[in-house]
Protein backbone atom coordinates (compact mmCIF):
# COMPACT_ATOMS: atom_id res chain seq x y z
CA UNK A 1 0.00 0.00 0.00
CA UNK A 2 1.42 3.70 -0.85
CA UNK A 3 1.31 5.95 2.16
CA UNK A 4 1.26 9.78 1.54
CA UNK A 5 2.28 10.48 4.90
CA UNK A 6 5.96 11.67 5.55
CA UNK A 7 7.74 13.86 7.94
CA UNK A 8 11.24 15.90 7.61
CA UNK A 9 13.02 13.55 9.34
CA UNK A 10 12.28 10.85 7.26
CA UNK A 11 13.14 12.15 3.63
CA UNK A 12 15.37 9.90 1.95
CA UNK A 13 15.33 12.26 -1.25
CA UNK A 14 15.39 16.18 -0.31
CA UNK A 15 16.41 18.11 2.38
CA UNK A 16 14.64 21.06 3.56
CA UNK A 17 16.49 24.06 5.36
CA UNK A 18 15.50 27.44 6.38
CA UNK A 19 17.32 30.78 7.45
CA UNK A 20 15.40 33.13 7.90
CA UNK A 21 12.90 34.61 5.62
CA UNK A 22 14.36 31.76 3.09
CA UNK A 23 14.09 27.91 3.08
CA UNK A 24 16.32 25.78 0.29
CA UNK A 25 14.96 22.71 -0.91
CA UNK A 26 17.57 20.73 -1.99
CA UNK A 27 17.43 17.46 -4.09
CA UNK A 28 19.46 14.52 -3.05
CA UNK A 29 18.09 11.47 -3.85
CA UNK A 30 18.72 8.04 -2.44
CA UNK A 31 19.39 5.57 -5.43
CA UNK A 32 18.27 2.78 -3.24
CA UNK A 33 15.05 4.44 -1.89
CA UNK A 34 12.68 3.56 -4.41
CA UNK A 35 9.20 3.25 -3.58
CA UNK A 36 9.44 -0.42 -5.42
CA UNK A 37 12.18 -2.31 -6.18
CA UNK A 38 13.38 -3.09 -9.38
CA UNK A 39 15.41 0.03 -10.50
CA UNK A 40 17.40 2.89 -9.44
CA UNK A 41 17.10 6.70 -9.29
CA UNK A 42 20.21 7.61 -10.47
CA UNK A 43 21.12 11.15 -11.54
CA UNK A 44 18.48 12.69 -9.35
CA UNK A 45 15.89 10.78 -11.27
CA UNK A 46 12.58 10.84 -9.31
CA UNK A 47 9.32 8.23 -8.73
CA UNK A 48 6.27 8.70 -6.54
CA UNK A 49 8.35 8.58 -3.83
CA UNK A 50 10.64 11.58 -3.85
CA UNK A 51 7.36 13.34 -5.01
CA UNK A 52 5.44 12.08 -1.92
CA UNK A 53 8.18 14.31 -0.27
CA UNK A 54 7.94 17.43 -1.98
CA UNK A 55 4.44 17.84 -1.84
CA UNK A 56 4.88 17.18 2.13
CA UNK A 57 7.85 20.02 1.95
CA UNK A 58 5.62 22.70 0.28
CA UNK A 59 2.39 21.85 2.50
CA UNK A 60 4.77 22.05 5.96
CA UNK A 61 6.52 25.41 4.08
CA UNK A 62 3.01 27.19 3.74
CA UNK A 63 1.73 26.08 7.12
CA UNK A 64 4.37 25.58 9.61
CA UNK A 65 6.50 28.26 8.31
CA UNK A 66 4.70 31.48 7.97
CA UNK A 67 8.09 33.71 7.78
CA UNK A 68 9.14 31.86 4.72
CA UNK A 69 8.60 34.02 2.02
CA UNK A 70 10.99 32.64 -0.63
CA UNK A 71 12.23 29.34 -1.50
CA UNK A 72 15.27 28.14 -3.15
CA UNK A 73 15.14 24.68 -5.38
CA UNK A 74 18.11 23.55 -6.12
CA UNK A 75 20.38 20.04 -6.18
CA UNK A 76 23.27 18.66 -4.10
CA UNK A 77 24.54 16.55 -7.16
CA UNK A 78 27.69 17.77 -9.20
CA UNK A 79 26.36 19.08 -12.30
CA UNK A 80 23.23 17.53 -12.43
CA UNK A 81 19.95 19.56 -10.99
CA UNK A 82 17.44 16.48 -12.23
CA UNK A 83 16.91 13.88 -14.47
CA UNK A 84 13.30 13.50 -14.53
CA UNK A 85 10.98 10.27 -13.92
CA UNK A 86 13.20 7.59 -13.45
CA UNK A 87 13.05 5.58 -16.78
CA UNK A 88 12.79 2.16 -15.71
CA UNK A 89 10.25 2.79 -12.58
CA UNK A 90 7.69 3.94 -15.68
CA UNK A 91 9.20 0.76 -17.64
CA UNK A 92 7.47 -0.98 -14.53
CA UNK A 93 4.53 0.13 -14.13
CA UNK A 94 1.19 -0.73 -14.37
CA UNK A 95 -0.32 1.89 -17.15
CA UNK A 96 -2.75 3.36 -14.34
CA UNK A 97 -0.10 4.00 -11.60
CA UNK A 98 2.12 6.04 -15.20
CA UNK A 99 -0.62 8.32 -15.43
CA UNK A 100 -2.01 8.43 -11.71
CA UNK A 101 2.26 9.06 -11.19
CA UNK A 102 1.76 12.24 -13.72
CA UNK A 103 -1.43 13.52 -12.10
CA UNK A 104 0.08 13.87 -8.58
CA UNK A 105 2.98 14.94 -9.82
CA UNK A 106 0.93 18.12 -11.80
CA UNK A 107 -0.49 18.66 -8.54
CA UNK A 108 2.18 19.08 -6.72
CA UNK A 109 3.53 21.31 -9.01
CA UNK A 110 0.20 23.16 -9.28
CA UNK A 111 1.25 23.23 -5.28
CA UNK A 112 4.13 25.36 -6.35
CA UNK A 113 2.29 27.80 -8.53
CA UNK A 114 -0.96 28.41 -5.89
CA UNK A 115 1.89 29.09 -3.19
CA UNK A 116 3.50 32.18 -5.55
CA UNK A 117 0.64 33.62 -6.90
CA UNK A 118 -1.69 33.22 -3.85
CA UNK A 119 0.77 32.51 -0.37
CA UNK A 120 3.30 35.00 -0.95
CA UNK A 121 5.43 32.50 -0.76
CA UNK A 122 8.13 32.57 -4.53
CA UNK A 123 10.09 29.48 -5.88
CA UNK A 124 13.16 30.38 -7.48
CA UNK A 125 15.30 27.12 -8.91
CA UNK A 126 18.77 27.06 -9.26
CA UNK A 127 19.50 25.00 -11.79
CA UNK A 128 22.79 23.68 -11.17
CA UNK A 129 23.74 21.45 -13.80
CA UNK A 130 21.53 19.25 -16.42
CA UNK A 131 17.61 19.12 -15.93
CA UNK A 132 15.96 16.79 -18.30
CA UNK A 133 12.37 16.26 -19.06
CA UNK A 134 10.61 15.90 -15.51
CA UNK A 135 13.54 17.79 -13.91
CA UNK A 136 12.89 20.87 -16.57
CA UNK A 137 9.21 20.47 -15.64
CA UNK A 138 9.93 21.33 -11.93
CA UNK A 139 11.75 24.19 -12.58
CA UNK A 140 9.12 25.50 -15.13
CA UNK A 141 7.05 25.80 -11.75
CA UNK A 142 8.72 28.23 -10.19
CA UNK A 143 8.72 31.97 -10.37
CA UNK A 144 12.46 32.21 -11.82
CA UNK A 145 15.14 29.70 -13.24
CA UNK A 146 18.74 30.58 -12.69
CA UNK A 147 20.99 28.29 -15.05
CA UNK A 148 24.86 27.83 -14.18
CA UNK A 149 26.86 29.31 -17.09
CA UNK A 150 29.54 26.78 -17.43
CA UNK A 151 29.30 25.31 -20.81
CA UNK A 152 27.57 22.07 -20.05
CA UNK A 153 24.39 23.08 -18.17
CA UNK A 154 21.32 22.91 -19.66
CA UNK A 155 17.95 22.22 -19.95
CA UNK A 156 15.55 19.72 -21.83
CA UNK A 157 12.27 18.18 -22.78
CA UNK A 158 13.53 14.73 -24.63
CA UNK A 159 10.34 12.89 -24.29
CA UNK A 160 9.40 13.19 -27.78
CA UNK A 161 12.29 12.11 -29.30
CA UNK A 162 13.90 9.17 -26.60
CA UNK A 163 10.77 8.05 -24.94
CA UNK A 164 7.67 8.31 -27.50
CA UNK A 165 5.63 10.05 -24.72
CA UNK A 166 4.89 13.44 -23.62
CA UNK A 167 6.55 15.41 -20.39
CA UNK A 168 4.58 14.32 -17.73
CA UNK A 169 3.99 17.34 -15.68
CA UNK A 170 3.19 20.30 -17.92
CA UNK A 171 6.00 21.37 -19.67
CA UNK A 172 4.79 21.70 -23.08
CA UNK A 173 2.02 23.87 -21.88
CA UNK A 174 4.03 26.28 -19.41
CA UNK A 175 7.16 26.45 -21.99
CA UNK A 176 4.91 28.22 -24.54
CA UNK A 177 1.43 29.52 -22.04
CA UNK A 178 3.54 30.65 -18.93
CA UNK A 179 7.33 31.49 -20.14
CA UNK A 180 5.89 32.66 -23.65
CA UNK A 181 8.51 30.86 -26.05
CA UNK A 182 7.85 31.02 -29.61
CA UNK A 183 6.24 28.01 -30.62
CA UNK A 184 8.30 27.01 -33.53
CA UNK A 185 11.71 27.74 -31.11
CA UNK A 186 9.14 25.28 -28.39
CA UNK A 187 8.78 22.68 -31.27
CA UNK A 188 12.70 22.07 -31.95
CA UNK A 189 13.32 22.02 -28.11
CA UNK A 190 11.16 19.76 -27.44
CA UNK A 191 11.67 17.71 -30.29
CA UNK A 192 15.76 17.83 -29.94
CA UNK A 193 17.26 14.90 -26.77
CA UNK A 194 20.48 16.62 -26.07
CA UNK A 195 18.17 20.42 -25.03
CA UNK A 196 18.89 24.07 -24.88
CA UNK A 197 22.01 25.59 -22.50
CA UNK A 198 23.61 28.70 -22.28
CA UNK A 199 22.70 31.78 -23.74
CA UNK A 200 20.45 30.18 -26.28
CA UNK A 201 18.52 28.95 -23.53
CA UNK A 202 18.20 32.58 -22.07
CA UNK A 203 17.54 33.90 -25.57
CA UNK A 204 14.73 31.55 -26.19
CA UNK A 205 13.00 32.30 -22.81
CA UNK A 206 13.46 29.23 -21.53
CA UNK A 207 15.61 30.23 -18.42
CA UNK A 208 15.65 33.73 -16.77
CA UNK A 209 19.10 34.31 -15.72
CA UNK A 210 22.66 32.38 -16.05
CA UNK A 211 24.72 32.27 -13.80
CA UNK A 212 28.13 31.90 -13.51
CA UNK A 213 29.20 29.26 -11.09
CA UNK A 214 31.50 31.79 -9.18
CA UNK A 215 28.73 34.64 -8.39
CA UNK A 216 26.28 31.55 -7.58
CA UNK A 217 25.76 32.32 -3.71
CA UNK A 218 25.66 35.90 -4.55
CA UNK A 219 22.65 35.83 -7.33
CA UNK A 220 20.71 33.61 -5.33
CA UNK A 221 21.00 35.93 -2.14
CA UNK A 222 19.90 39.08 -4.28
CA UNK A 223 17.24 36.76 -6.26
CA UNK A 224 15.39 36.11 -2.82
CA UNK A 225 15.92 39.44 -1.39
CA UNK A 226 14.04 40.77 -3.87
CA UNK A 227 11.20 38.17 -3.21
CA UNK A 228 11.14 38.80 0.50
CA UNK A 229 10.83 42.42 0.03
CA UNK A 230 7.27 41.98 -2.31
CA UNK A 231 6.18 39.30 0.07
CA UNK A 232 3.08 39.62 2.41
CA UNK A 233 4.28 36.90 4.42
CA UNK A 234 4.24 37.82 8.39
CA UNK A 235 7.74 37.88 9.22
CA UNK A 236 6.55 37.17 12.78
CA UNK A 237 3.81 34.55 12.18
CA UNK A 238 3.18 31.38 14.34
CA UNK A 239 3.15 28.27 12.39
CA UNK A 240 0.86 25.46 13.29
CA UNK A 241 2.69 21.84 13.27
CA UNK A 242 0.87 19.33 10.67
CA UNK A 243 1.06 16.45 12.82
CA UNK A 244 0.02 12.94 11.26
CA UNK A 245 -3.45 12.13 10.54
CA UNK A 246 -5.41 9.75 12.21
CA UNK A 247 -6.64 6.74 9.92
CA UNK A 248 -7.79 3.02 10.37
CA UNK A 249 -8.10 1.17 7.44
CA UNK A 250 -9.77 -1.96 7.09
CA UNK A 251 -10.55 -3.87 3.78
CA UNK A 252 -14.43 -2.52 3.72
CA UNK A 253 -13.68 1.01 5.51
CA UNK A 254 -11.31 3.68 6.03
CA UNK A 255 -12.00 5.78 9.22
CA UNK A 256 -11.17 9.50 9.62
CA UNK A 257 -12.43 12.06 12.66
CA UNK A 258 -14.34 13.38 10.82
CA UNK A 259 -14.68 11.30 7.22
CA UNK A 260 -15.57 7.98 6.44
CA UNK A 261 -15.49 5.57 3.11
CA UNK A 262 -17.40 2.52 2.82
CA UNK A 263 -16.30 0.34 0.60
CA UNK A 264 -18.26 -2.07 -1.71
CA UNK A 265 -16.09 -3.84 -4.00
CA UNK A 266 -18.60 -5.72 -5.64
CA UNK A 267 -20.37 -2.46 -6.52
CA UNK A 268 -16.78 -1.29 -7.18
CA UNK A 269 -18.08 2.09 -5.21
CA UNK A 270 -16.71 3.98 -2.29
CA UNK A 271 -19.13 6.27 0.19
CA UNK A 272 -17.57 9.03 1.80
CA UNK A 273 -19.58 10.45 4.50
CA UNK A 274 -18.43 13.66 5.79
CA UNK A 275 -19.31 14.84 9.12
CA UNK A 276 -20.33 18.24 10.49
CA UNK A 277 -18.56 20.17 12.84
CA UNK A 278 -20.11 19.22 16.42
CA UNK A 279 -18.55 22.32 18.62
CA UNK A 280 -19.27 25.88 17.36
CA UNK A 281 -15.99 27.81 15.29
CA UNK A 282 -13.85 29.36 17.38
CA UNK A 283 -14.10 33.58 18.18
CA UNK A 284 -11.72 34.95 15.64
CA UNK A 285 -8.11 34.33 14.35
CA UNK A 286 -6.48 33.63 17.08
CA UNK A 287 -8.78 31.47 18.08
CA UNK A 288 -8.00 29.10 14.80
CA UNK A 289 -4.58 29.38 15.70
CA UNK A 290 -4.93 27.45 18.66
CA UNK A 291 -6.77 24.83 17.09
CA UNK A 292 -3.91 23.91 14.91
CA UNK A 293 -4.92 20.90 12.68
CA UNK A 294 -8.12 20.21 14.52
CA UNK A 295 -9.00 23.24 13.41
CA UNK A 296 -12.59 21.92 11.16
CA UNK A 297 -11.79 23.34 7.68
CA UNK A 298 -8.59 22.14 8.05
CA UNK A 299 -8.75 19.00 9.28
CA UNK A 300 -11.43 17.76 6.46
CA UNK A 301 -8.72 19.17 3.91
CA UNK A 302 -6.52 17.33 4.80
CA UNK A 303 -8.57 14.05 5.79
CA UNK A 304 -9.99 14.49 2.58
CA UNK A 305 -6.76 14.99 0.54
CA UNK A 306 -5.23 11.97 1.95
CA UNK A 307 -8.60 9.62 1.33
CA UNK A 308 -8.44 10.88 -1.92
CA UNK A 309 -4.86 10.04 -3.02
CA UNK A 310 -5.06 6.36 -1.18
CA UNK A 311 -8.31 5.67 -3.21
CA UNK A 312 -6.51 7.03 -6.33
CA UNK A 313 -3.16 4.75 -5.82
CA UNK A 314 -4.17 1.97 -4.08
CA UNK A 315 -8.50 1.16 -4.64
CA UNK A 316 -7.95 1.59 -8.52
CA UNK A 317 -11.45 -0.65 -9.69
CA UNK A 318 -13.44 1.77 -7.29
CA UNK A 319 -14.55 3.42 -10.00
CA UNK A 320 -17.81 5.23 -8.50
CA UNK A 321 -17.41 7.81 -5.46
CA UNK A 322 -20.50 8.71 -3.52
CA UNK A 323 -20.72 11.58 -1.29
CA UNK A 324 -22.58 12.12 1.90
CA UNK A 325 -22.78 13.93 4.80
CA UNK A 326 -24.31 14.10 8.08
CA UNK A 327 -24.65 16.52 10.96
CA UNK A 328 -25.51 20.31 11.29
CA UNK A 329 -25.73 22.66 8.35
CA UNK A 330 -25.79 25.85 11.07
CA UNK A 331 -22.21 24.79 12.19
CA UNK A 332 -21.15 24.54 8.83
CA UNK A 333 -22.34 27.63 7.78
CA UNK A 334 -20.81 29.21 11.12
CA UNK A 335 -17.15 27.79 10.08
CA UNK A 336 -17.55 29.41 6.83
CA UNK A 337 -18.46 32.78 7.93
CA UNK A 338 -15.49 32.69 9.87
CA UNK A 339 -13.29 31.70 7.33
CA UNK A 340 -15.07 34.85 5.03
CA UNK A 341 -14.69 37.30 8.42
CA UNK A 342 -10.66 36.74 8.95
CA UNK A 343 -9.66 36.02 4.74
CA UNK A 344 -6.70 38.41 4.95
CA UNK A 345 -5.37 36.28 8.17
CA UNK A 346 -2.29 34.35 7.13
CA UNK A 347 -3.68 30.96 8.18
CA UNK A 348 -7.09 31.32 7.23
CA UNK A 349 -6.16 31.89 3.69
CA UNK A 350 -3.92 29.02 4.01
CA UNK A 351 -6.85 26.66 5.04
CA UNK A 352 -9.39 28.19 2.13
CA UNK A 353 -6.37 27.48 -0.50
CA UNK A 354 -6.03 24.06 1.28
CA UNK A 355 -9.72 23.43 1.11
CA UNK A 356 -9.81 24.50 -2.69
CA UNK A 357 -6.92 22.48 -3.67
CA UNK A 358 -8.53 19.46 -1.98
CA UNK A 359 -11.97 19.91 -3.94
CA UNK A 360 -9.62 20.19 -7.01
CA UNK A 361 -8.12 16.34 -6.40
CA UNK A 362 -11.85 15.36 -6.66
CA UNK A 363 -12.59 17.36 -9.99
CA UNK A 364 -9.50 15.87 -11.89
CA UNK A 365 -9.85 12.01 -10.24
CA UNK A 366 -10.15 9.82 -12.82
CA UNK A 367 -13.80 8.50 -10.67
CA UNK A 368 -17.51 8.75 -11.38
CA UNK A 369 -18.83 11.11 -8.61
CA UNK A 370 -22.73 10.59 -7.44
CA UNK A 371 -24.49 13.20 -4.47
CA UNK A 372 -26.86 11.84 -1.77
CA UNK A 373 -28.34 14.70 -0.56
CA UNK A 374 -30.74 12.77 2.25
CA UNK A 375 -32.90 13.66 5.92
CA UNK A 376 -29.99 14.44 8.28
CA UNK A 377 -27.43 15.85 5.57
CA UNK A 378 -25.80 18.76 5.72
CA UNK A 379 -24.73 20.34 2.50
CA UNK A 380 -24.52 23.73 3.61
CA UNK A 381 -21.54 25.94 2.39
CA UNK A 382 -18.44 24.24 1.59
CA UNK A 383 -19.54 20.75 1.55
CA UNK A 384 -22.23 21.93 -0.98
CA UNK A 385 -19.41 21.85 -2.70
CA UNK A 386 -18.80 18.29 -2.85
CA UNK A 387 -22.68 18.05 -4.77
CA UNK A 388 -21.74 20.58 -6.59
CA UNK A 389 -18.49 18.76 -8.46
CA UNK A 390 -20.78 15.79 -8.19
CA UNK A 391 -21.30 14.44 -11.79
CA UNK A 392 -24.95 14.18 -10.54
CA UNK A 393 -26.83 14.40 -7.55
CA UNK A 394 -30.05 12.91 -5.99
CA UNK A 395 -31.81 15.09 -3.37
CA UNK A 396 -34.81 13.18 -1.44
CA UNK A 397 -38.26 15.13 -1.77
CA UNK A 398 -39.41 14.80 1.98
CA UNK A 399 -38.94 12.28 4.16
CA UNK A 400 -38.49 8.58 4.67
CA UNK A 401 -41.68 6.49 5.71
CA UNK A 402 -41.83 5.66 9.40
CA UNK A 403 -38.72 8.39 10.08
CA UNK A 404 -39.29 11.92 12.01
CA UNK A 405 -36.26 13.13 10.31
CA UNK A 406 -36.60 16.92 8.63
CA UNK A 407 -36.83 16.88 4.76
CA UNK A 408 -33.16 17.63 3.51
CA UNK A 409 -32.04 21.05 2.81
CA UNK A 410 -28.92 22.64 1.17
CA UNK A 411 -27.89 26.24 1.62
CA UNK A 412 -25.37 28.29 -0.17
CA UNK A 413 -23.35 30.54 1.43
CA UNK A 414 -20.35 32.78 0.64
CA UNK A 415 -17.87 29.93 0.52
CA UNK A 416 -19.67 29.13 -3.25
CA UNK A 417 -19.47 32.22 -4.86
CA UNK A 418 -15.30 32.82 -5.19
CA UNK A 419 -13.06 31.13 -2.70
CA UNK A 420 -13.36 27.39 -4.10
CA UNK A 421 -12.52 28.13 -7.57
CA UNK A 422 -12.18 25.48 -9.53
CA UNK A 423 -9.06 24.94 -11.78
CA UNK A 424 -10.36 26.95 -14.83
CA UNK A 425 -11.15 29.78 -12.28
CA UNK A 426 -15.12 29.31 -12.24
CA UNK A 427 -16.75 28.45 -9.12
CA UNK A 428 -18.49 25.56 -9.60
CA UNK A 429 -21.87 27.34 -9.80
CA UNK A 430 -20.41 28.89 -12.72
CA UNK A 431 -19.40 25.94 -14.07
CA UNK A 432 -22.97 24.76 -13.62
CA UNK A 433 -24.86 27.35 -15.11
CA UNK A 434 -21.99 28.29 -17.84
CA UNK A 435 -23.82 30.35 -20.48
CA UNK A 436 -26.64 30.61 -18.40
CA UNK A 437 -26.60 34.23 -16.30
CA UNK A 438 -30.44 34.22 -16.03
CA UNK A 439 -29.93 30.80 -14.11
CA UNK A 440 -26.98 31.95 -11.87
CA UNK A 441 -28.62 35.11 -11.03
CA UNK A 442 -31.64 33.09 -9.34
CA UNK A 443 -29.26 30.47 -7.13
CA UNK A 444 -27.26 33.82 -6.02
CA UNK A 445 -30.16 35.29 -4.46
CA UNK A 446 -31.47 31.98 -2.60
CA UNK A 447 -27.80 32.63 -0.88
CA UNK A 448 -27.68 31.64 3.12
CA UNK A 449 -31.65 30.56 2.62
CA UNK A 450 -32.23 26.80 3.16
CA UNK A 451 -33.99 24.86 -0.14
CA UNK A 452 -35.85 21.61 -0.16
CA UNK A 453 -35.24 19.38 -2.56
CA UNK A 454 -38.38 20.63 -5.40
CA UNK A 455 -36.76 24.21 -4.90
CA UNK A 456 -33.25 23.37 -5.41
CA UNK A 457 -34.46 20.79 -8.41
CA UNK A 458 -36.39 24.10 -10.09
CA UNK A 459 -33.31 26.37 -9.18
CA UNK A 460 -31.19 23.53 -11.08
CA UNK A 461 -28.86 22.71 -8.14
CA UNK A 462 -29.61 19.08 -8.09
CA UNK A 463 -30.15 16.44 -10.68
CA UNK A 464 -33.09 14.65 -9.54
CA UNK A 465 -35.69 14.78 -6.45
CA UNK A 466 -37.63 11.45 -6.08
CA UNK A 467 -39.39 11.00 -2.95
CA UNK A 468 -39.20 7.92 -0.69
CA UNK A 469 -40.95 5.30 -3.06
CA UNK A 470 -38.69 6.15 -5.92
CA UNK A 471 -35.47 6.72 -4.20
CA UNK A 472 -33.37 3.19 -3.70
CA UNK A 473 -34.65 2.57 -7.24
CA UNK A 474 -33.11 5.35 -8.61
CA UNK A 475 -30.10 5.73 -7.08
CA UNK A 476 -28.99 1.83 -7.33
CA UNK A 477 -29.78 1.87 -10.70
CA UNK A 478 -27.39 5.07 -11.25
CA UNK A 479 -24.76 3.22 -9.15
CA UNK A 480 -25.12 -0.14 -11.02
CA UNK A 481 -25.32 1.57 -14.47
CA UNK A 482 -21.56 3.45 -13.86
CA UNK A 483 -19.96 0.45 -12.44
CA UNK A 484 -21.31 -1.40 -16.21
CA UNK A 485 -20.25 0.70 -18.25
CA UNK A 486 -15.99 1.24 -19.67
CA UNK A 487 -13.95 3.00 -17.26
CA UNK A 488 -12.02 4.65 -19.82
CA UNK A 489 -15.27 5.32 -21.94
CA UNK A 490 -16.22 7.24 -18.33
CA UNK A 491 -13.18 8.98 -17.52
CA UNK A 492 -13.32 10.67 -21.21
CA UNK A 493 -16.85 11.35 -20.62
CA UNK A 494 -16.34 13.24 -17.19
CA UNK A 495 -13.62 15.05 -18.42
CA UNK A 496 -14.93 16.08 -21.32
CA UNK A 497 -18.04 17.38 -19.08
CA UNK A 498 -16.60 18.90 -16.45
CA UNK A 499 -14.54 21.72 -17.56
CA UNK A 500 -17.01 24.03 -19.50
CA UNK A 501 -15.78 27.85 -20.19
CA UNK A 502 -12.72 29.39 -20.27
CA UNK A 503 -8.89 27.84 -20.06
CA UNK A 504 -6.10 27.66 -18.10
CA UNK A 505 -2.68 26.52 -17.89
CA UNK A 506 -3.57 24.53 -15.10
CA UNK A 507 -6.77 23.28 -17.17
CA UNK A 508 -4.84 22.76 -20.13
CA UNK A 509 -2.18 20.70 -18.24
CA UNK A 510 -4.94 18.45 -17.01
CA UNK A 511 -7.40 18.49 -20.17
CA UNK A 512 -5.20 18.15 -22.44
CA UNK A 513 -1.84 16.15 -21.15
CA UNK A 514 -4.05 13.94 -18.92
CA UNK A 515 -6.29 12.91 -21.81
CA UNK A 516 -2.98 12.48 -24.67
CA UNK A 517 -0.69 11.28 -21.65
CA UNK A 518 -3.56 8.72 -20.39
CA UNK A 519 -3.96 7.42 -24.43
CA UNK A 520 -0.10 7.51 -25.28
CA UNK A 521 1.12 5.41 -22.53
CA UNK A 522 -0.93 2.47 -24.29
CA UNK A 523 0.56 2.79 -27.58
CA UNK A 524 2.82 0.31 -28.87
CA UNK A 525 5.25 2.87 -29.63
CA UNK A 526 5.73 4.20 -26.53
CA UNK A 527 5.26 0.92 -24.39
CA UNK A 528 5.34 -2.31 -26.86
CA UNK A 529 7.79 -4.60 -26.86
CA UNK A 530 9.72 -2.53 -29.98
CA UNK A 531 8.36 0.71 -28.24
CA UNK A 532 10.80 3.48 -26.79
CA UNK A 533 10.08 3.44 -23.50
CA UNK A 534 10.90 -0.32 -23.48
CA UNK A 535 13.81 -0.26 -25.41
CA UNK A 536 15.31 3.18 -24.04
CA UNK A 537 18.83 2.47 -22.28
CA UNK A 538 19.43 -1.12 -24.21
CA UNK A 539 20.85 0.64 -27.86
CA UNK A 540 18.24 -0.90 -30.08
CA UNK A 541 16.07 1.28 -31.91
CA UNK A 542 12.13 1.39 -30.99
CA UNK A 543 9.91 -0.15 -34.04
CA UNK A 544 7.27 2.57 -34.91
CA UNK A 545 4.12 2.16 -36.80
CA UNK A 546 4.40 5.25 -38.94
CA UNK A 547 0.62 5.12 -39.37
CA UNK A 548 -0.87 8.76 -37.67
CA UNK A 549 -4.21 8.59 -35.70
Amino acid sequence: MIAFETHPERYRHWQLSIDGRVATLTLDVDEAGGLAPGYELKLNSYDLGVDIELYDAIQRLRFEHPEVAAVVMTSAMDRVFCAGANIPMLKGSSHDHKVNFCKFTNETRNAIEDASANSGQAYICMVNGTAAGGGYELALACDEILLIDDGSSAVSLPEVPLLAVLPGTGGLTRVVDKRHVRRDRADFFCTTGEGLRGKRALEWKLVDTLVPRSKLEETVSERTAARVADSERPANGQGITLTPVAREITDSEITYPNVTIALDRDARTATFTVRAPDTAPPADAAGIQAAGVDFWPLAIARELDDAILHLRFNETEIGTWVFRTEGDGEMVAAYDALLLAHSNDWLVREITLYLRRTLKRIDVSARSLLALIEPGSCFTGTLLELALAADRSYMLDGGFEGSNVAPAMIRLTGMNSGPLEMCTGLTRLQTRFYGDDDALAAVGAKLGNDLEAVDAEELGLVTFAPDDIDWEDEVRLAIEARAAFSPDALTGMEASLRFPGPETIESKIFARLSAWQNWIFQRPNAVGDGGALELFGTGKQPEFDRRRV
